[in-house]
């Protein structure tokens, strides 16, 4: 099954949104910061990527693409950008545009989810 990839930054009520939407997939990979870390409880599968999301956008792109090149398994990936900054989009599309995955955009609805 496909992997959901998403940010767990700023944004009102989208921690809720990202939890809603990753008990729909089987494995999740979270990329967050230190307070995220503290304050998020995550699932058993779900693996995290700790980072300063205040770093410029080359940083974070650099960081995104040698944390998630041995996480990411397949040729797509699901993605939310709920949450978040312009900055933290921007270099995670990058990322994994350079991994070469096909990405899949996905919100969570009352249904379960949604493609885009």
């Amino acid at each position: 099954m496909t992997t959901l990839i998403a940010l767990l930054s700023t944004g009102k009520g989208s921690w809720a949104h990202v939890s809603k939407l990753s008990s729909h997939f089987e494995e999740t990979i979270l990329i967050t910061n230190d307070f995220g870390k503290e304050k998020y409880t995550p699932t058993s599968t779900t693996q995290m990527i700790i980072t300063d999301l205040q770093a410029p956008i080359h940083v974070l792109q650099d960081v995104f693409l040698k944390e998630l090149r041995p996480l990411v398994k397949g040729t797509e990936v699901a993605l939310n950008m709920v949450s978040g900054a312009g900055n933290e989009h921007m270099a995670l599309l990058s990322a994994l545009l350079k991994l070469g995955v096909g990405i899949r955009l996905v919100v969570a609805t009352e249904q379960g989810f949604e493609e885009f």
